[in-house]
C-alpha cells in the first residue's frame, strides 16, 4: 500500500529505534530524565525560545498552551477551519472553560486583519467574554498546507500587542513552513509568544509534540501537562526518537515538498481532477473529483483497491500527504492509479 492518508502513518526510522533502545533515562516527573531535558533544550534553542515542554500530542500541546495563556471564561480567537477548532474535541472549552471565537479562514490560511479586529471585544464590556489570545496555524492543513507570510504574521503580532493578547502558533508541521519559506525555525517562531509543533507528523517520530515559549509560560504548561495526565517518568525512551527526528528529518522535508509538487502536476493533467488549492507549498495535495456519478467515498475505495490510500477531511476534498516513506516511483504509481480509477466504467 502506498499510504498517503497522513504523515502520521510514518514509522520510526532505524536510527530512532536504536536511540529508543539505548536511551539514557531518569524520572522526568522530577526533571531527572536527561534525554527529555536534552530534547526540550534542543527544541527551545531551535525556535529561539527560552524553554520547551515535551507533551504527548499536538492536541495536548495546544490545550496546555491555551490554559497557560488564558484565564477561564476568556475568548480564544482562531480560524473556523483550523485544526484546533475542528479536530481537538472542543478540549479548550471542555477542560479550560475557554470560549472559542472562530473567524473566517481565508484561502491562503490567514485570518484577515479586518475580521480579527472585529472579533476582539472590549475587555471592559461585562456582557462579553474578554479576549485573551489569537491562534494562527502555519502551515495550514485544511487550506492545503499553505504557509503564512512573515509580513502577515508581523501585522497580527502588532494587532495582538495593541490589545494585549497572546499570540499562539499551532505549528503541527512547523518545520515544513520553515523549509517552504526558506527561513530558520527561530525566524518563523519569532513573533509568537508560544509555538506547538509535532514530532509525529512529517518528522516521523512515534510519539509527542513540543510547546515552546518563555520560561514562566513553560512552567505553567508543565503544571497543566501534569493536570491532564501527561506527566512522564522514564520519558527519555520516547524523547530519544524526537531528538533523532530534529537531527535527521528536518532538512529532508524539501524532498516531500518536491514530490507533492510532482504529484500535483501529474494528476492536474488527468481529466476529472481539480486541484484545490492549485498552489502547492508543502507536503500536501488536495483535489476534487469532478466526474459525474463518482462520489469521493467511491473514488477512495476504488483507489485503495489499486493500492493507494488517501482520505477526505470534509466537503468532498481528497487529501494526499507526502512523507519520507513515499518515493518518486510511488508518486508515479499513484498518478497511474488515479488515472486508472477515473478511466473505469462506473455504474
Amino acid at each position: 500500500m502506498i499510504d498517503m492518508l497522513s504523515d502520521t502513518v510514518t514509522l520510526p526510522t532505524q536510527e530512532m529505534r536504536l536511540a529508543m533502545f539505548n536511551a539514557e533515562v531518569g524520572d522526568a516527573g522530577y526533571g531527572e530524565d536527561p534525554t527529555v531535558n536534552r530534547l526540550e533544550g534542543m527544541a527551545a534553542k531551535m525556535l529561539g525560545k527560552e524553554d520547551a515542554a515535551f507533551v504527548s500530542s499536538g492536541c495536548q500541546g495546544n490545550l496546555t498552551a491555551l490554559l497557560a495563556h488564558c484565564p477561564r471564561g476568556h475568548e480564544v480567537i482562531l480560524g473556523d477551519s483550523s485544526d484546533l477548532y475542528d479536530f481537538e474535541a472542543g478540549s479548550a472549552s471542555v477542560v479550560g472553560g475557554l470560549v472559542l471565537h472562530p473567524v473566517p479562514t481565508e484561502p491562503d490560511g490567514s485570518l484577515s486583519l479586518e475580521n480579527l479586529r472585529s472579533a476582539i471585544r472590549d475587555k471592559n464590556d461585562y456582557q462579553c467574554a474578554p479576549p485573551a489570545a489569537i491562534v494562527l496555524e502555519n502551515p495550514h492543513c485544511q487550506r492545503g498546507g499553505r504557509v503564512l507570510s512573515a509580513s502577515y504574521i508581523k501585522e497580527v503580532r502588532a494587532l495582538a500587542n495593541e490589545h494585549e493578547l497572546a499570540l499562539h502558533l499551532d505549528g503541527a508541521r512547523f518545520f515544513n513552513a520553515a523549509i517552504a519559506s526558506k527561513k530558520t525555525p527561530a525566524e518563523v517562531a519569532e513573533e509568537f509568544d508560544s509555538v506547538m509543533f509535532s514530532l509525529t507528523k512529517s518528522l516521523a517520530a512515534p510519539f509527542g509534540s513540543m510547546v515552546c515559549g518563555n520560561r514562566p509560560f513553560i512552567e505553567r504548561v508543565r503544571r497543566y501537562r501534569k493536570l491532564l495526565g501527561g506527566g512522564l517518568r522514564q520519558g527519555g525512551i520516547m524523547a530519544s526518537a524526537g531528538i533523532v527526528a530534529l537531527q535527521t528529518m528536518v532538512d529532508r522535508l524539501s524532498d516531500d515538498h518536491r514530490r507533492a509538487q510532482l504529484l500535483a502536476e501529474k494528476i492536474h493533467a488527468i481529466p476529472g481532477i481539480r486541484l484545490e488549492p492549485s498552489v502547492i507549498e508543502t507536503n500536501m495535495v488536495f483535489f476534487r473529483i469532478e466526474r459525474d456519478g463518482v462520489s469521493t467515498p467511491e473514488f477512495l475505495a476504488a483507489l485503495s483497491r489499486q493500492g493507494v490510500r488517501m482520505c477526505t477531511l470534509k466537503q468532498g476534498l481528497v487529501r494526499a500527504v507526502l512523507h519520507y516513506l513515499i518515493t518518486d516511483d510511488d508518486v508515479e504509481a499513484t498518478a497511474n492509479a488515479i488515472q486508472s480509477v477515473l478511466r473505469a466504467e462506473w455504474r
